[in-house]
Parts: C-alpha cells; structure tokens; sequence
C-alpha cells in the first residue's frame, strides 16, 4: 500500500505541518461508515468525493479538527500540497484534500501504526525523504502529533533529524487538550513555540487543564 503521490511544491515554505492520522475504528468510523448513514458525509463518502481531512476530522473529532484549523492558519502556505500532510498508514503522507475511499480507510484500519510494522514505517520514511527532496532540505517539519512513541518519529528522524519539530505546549497533555490548545492558537492567531523532538523531553507533568470559559465555537 505504498504511497504513489507525487509531492509538487512551488517554493519551499519555512515549514511544513505533519498531520498524525486518525484512528480508523471505535464509534464515529463505525456511524460514518455504515450503510445506513444519511448524514451529508456519510452520503458524500460513500460516492467517492469525500477528502482526507473531512473524513479524518469526523472520525477524531476536536483531536483532528484542531491540526486542521492549526495548519490552516499558520501553515507557510495555504492549506494545500505545500501547507500540511496527513499521516496515513501505508501510504506515508497525504495532503489533507486528498480524496478518500471507503475501501482505503478500511484497508488503513487494518494497518499497526508501529515503528516495528514495515508497512507503516517503510511508507511514512520514503514519502518523508521524498519531500524533504523536493523542499531540497530548506525547511523544517512540525509533527502535530504524538511524540512520546515512535510510531511516527521513528521514521521521520532518519530523514529529517533535527528539522522536525513540535509544539513545546503538547508535552503532557492528551490528545483532547492538544485539540483545544491548537484550536485555540488558530482563533487568537498565536502559535505554539516549536522546539526539535531530537533531545526534547518527550514526557512531563500534566500542565493546568485549559479555562472551559475560554472555549471556542469550534469546541463545542
């Protein structure tokens, strides 16, 4: 299940924003999945039209939703081809408006997301040295994921090493505060400080939960 997609960039921007994929299971893949779904993404899934990102963000919800909202307002670029990819098993990397298939998302559901899976690492280190070609090694990476294993940065420090990066904020928080704090960043226009996953401390104390006062519309 290799990738076969083909990364053109106009310019190498300053960054590029690394997606981690959606867990393909559990109650929101099995609504939007089902047959008897008449929902307008479920429809428009099921006709073969339905992107990466729309599908991904159902299934995650806040946690995907945030990287989206995240990418789109601090990505060097739009959010297109030279903006953001999404993590996808087997495939490598993705840009988020990349059509979907049922058949592949269930096919990636089947796919161990572990840096001791070849199908997943093999496809996620040959797309990374793809693109770091084509940007011809001029920018960095930042990983809008987890960083605590090394299901994704594995693979992606054989080739980007010190260049990929990611927020200092994320370290000890869950995958629903990360979702807050990007969608609140994308909001207020202040973005998270970036700092090499290389030497980082990956894991730490449990920071303050974020002010329910403050949420978003985008959280509710």
């Amino acid at each position: 299940m290799k990738g076969a997609f083909q990364f053109h960039l106009p310019a190498p921007p300053s960054h590029i924003f690394l997606l981690s994929p959606a867990k393909a299971g559990g109650r929101r893949y099995s609504i939007l999945t089902s047959d008897k779904a008449n929902f307008e993404l479920a429809l428009k899934f099921r006709a073969g039209s339905a992107t990466l990102g729309e599908i991904y963000s159902f299934i995650s919800g806040l946690y995907f939703r945030g990287k989206i909202a995240y990418a789109c307002a601090f990505g060097a670029a739009p959010l297109q081809s030279s903006g953001a990819f999404v993590i996808v098993p087997g495939h490598g990397l993705l840009p988020p408006e990349t059509v979907f298939t049922l058949e592949q998302l269930r096919a990636t559901a089947q796919i161990d997301v572990d840096e001791d899976n070849p199908v997943h690492h093999d496809a996620l280190l040959a797309a990374a040295a793809s693109l770091d070609r084509v940007t011809d090694q001029q920018c960095s990476f930042v990983l809008l994921g987890s960083v605590a294993s090394g299901k994704y940065t594995t693979a992606l420090l054989k080739v980007l090493d010190h260049r990929l990066l990611f927020p200092a904020e994320f370290v000890g928080r869950g995958d629903m505060s990360r979702g807050g704090i990007m969608l609140r960043s994308a909001v207020s226009g202040q973005e998270l400080t970036y700092i090499p996953v290389s030497g980082a401390q990956l894991r730490g104390p449990r920071p303050a939960r974020l002010d329910p006062k403050q949420r978003t519309k985008y959280e509710l």
